[in-house]
């Protein structure tokens, strides 16, 4: 496992070192005041590879030449005038394919997924019990507590909301880091006994304490859990656990209590670093979880995702709903005198 990934570590910085016109040897990595590798800075992880591969890709992790040339022209005709626009969807679809979406359209993303483990580029087989729930723009069956991040189960209340739509937890900053729609961006800010992982979505920083023998009491659980980091030579590698149980353990399967997950930010060139994430949690998969998303150094600054202090959105749907219930029997009484 840690081999194959070191391969494909390889490959991936030598493919981005070529893109910058630099050799893999000529860089040299960056070092603060303290002599620790500098992850500082804004970075962005946005994808167009999707987090599991295709089962007609089989076990081949990378897109041929000819593959890469026919995404990228699907990708770029979006919005393309080939016939006239009869209605706003047209507008809209490419507002939203083009516009609206975050994603890259570099040449580098030639891999066929995000997971590099298992082998084959999917989510391991679940454990005993453990079933899908996604959440989504469409409502859901379900009951409290909601774990997953979009969508709902209701409103009779708040609880009955997703953790994005609740303003407790970003749908892509995780932890881990999950490629979406859009806000896929960080700022890494750092001294000598910490690292400071601020997510653009719903604006959460999580303090990382360089010190891997100490951890909270396992009684105690966080939304983005505990996390302690050590330096592995230039590698900041995390390790983070204590999660509350109040969110799903990774893609809208089982939760997140028993969950150990290792992240490591590895810098592989001025303007690339490269994260890789491991995720062990026996009571919702058979097997470990193991993908590489690389993350692209961004000449911006964050602002502030103000969730709480805008989201007048929660306030208006209950608000629509509880009006609805109040108006369902007088709207009966008035359906038996019409046509």
């Amino acid at each position: 496992m840690k081999r194959q990934c070191s391969v494909l570590l390889l490959l991936w910085f030598s493919l981005q070192a070529s893109q910058l016109g630099l050799a893999a040897e000529d860089y040299e990595v960056l070092r603060t005041q303290w002599g620790l590798p500098d992850l500082q800075g804004v970075w962005n992880f946005s994808s167009n590879v999707p987090m599991q591969r295709p089962e007609n890709f089989g076990a081949r992790q990378y897109l041929t030449a000819d593959e890469i040339s026919a995404a990228q022209g699907k990708r770029f005709s979006l919005g393309a005038t080939g016939a006239p626009t009869r209605s706003a969807s047209g507008v809209e679809a490419f507002y939203n394919d083009t516009i609206w979406m975050e994603k890259i359209r570099g040449a580098g993303n030639v891999r066929t997924s995000l997971i590099v483990f298992p082998p084959n580029g999917r989510i391991p087989e679940l454990a005993q019990g453990i079933e899908n729930l996604p959440g989504g723009e469409i409502e859901t069956a379900g009951v409290r507590p909601v774990r997953f991040v979009i969508g709902g189960i209701g409103r009779d209340g708040p609880e009955d909301r997703g953790l994005s739509e609740r303003c407790l937890v970003g749908f892509n900053a995780g932890p881990p880091l999950s490629p979406s729609v859009y806000n896929n961006n960080l700022q890494i800010v750092q001294n000598k006994d910490h690292v400071v992982i601020l997510t653009e979505m719903v604006h959460d920083a999580r303090i990382v304490k360089l010190d891997k023998d100490t951890a909270v009491d396992e009684n105690v659980g966080l939304w983005s859990g505990d996390s302690r980091g050590y330096w592995d030579d230039a590698t900041l590698v995390v390790v983070t656990q204590n999660f509350n149980g109040l969110t799903q353990s990774f893609d809208g399967f089982g939760t997140s209590k028993n969950k150990v997950l290792t992240e490591r930010f590895t810098r592989i060139g001025p303007l690339t670093i490269n994260y890789e994430f491991t995720i062990d949690d026996p009571s919702t998969f058979t097997d470990k979880l193991s993908a590489i998303v690389p993350m692209t150094k961004v000449e911006s600054q964050l602002y502030e995702y103000a969730c709480h202090e805008g989201n007048y959105g929660m306030a208006n749907m209950l608000r629509g709903a509880r009006r609805k219930d109040a108006n369902e029997v007088s709207d009966r009484v008035a359906d038996l005198f019409r046509d």
